[in-house]
């Protein structure tokens, strides 16, 4: 695949630049899909098929705000990250 990722303890938990250019993707939980896709419907779109169905987001870049890109990003994070990492953020961003 000749797309960028990121990933999170070798899990990739979003992408650019697919399906196309000034697109990406993020993995979201079906509920937060559910959230995201009707919230912003411009923006999120379920990816066709089973990956769909299970949260896999497009997300279409230019449409986005930053506000709902950190939201969707952070989600994907925490949903792909172990236990552990998220723990020591949340540590980290206690007062």
């Amino acid at each position: 695949m000749d797309h960028p990722d990121f990933r999170v303890d070798g899990k990739i938990f979003a992408t650019l630049g697919h399906p196309s250019d000034g697109r990406g993707m993020v993995r979201l939980t079906p509920e937060q899909q559910h959230y995201f896709s009707p919230a912003d419907p411009e923006v999120f779109l379920p990816v066709k098929g089973a990956w769909g169905r299970s949260g896999a987001t497009n997300v279409n870049l230019k449409a986005a705000t930053k506000n709902a890109l950190v939201r969707a990003i952070r989600a994907a994070w925490r949903n792909t990250a172990p236990k552990r990492l998220v723990g020591q953020l949340d540590e980290d961003l206690e007062p």
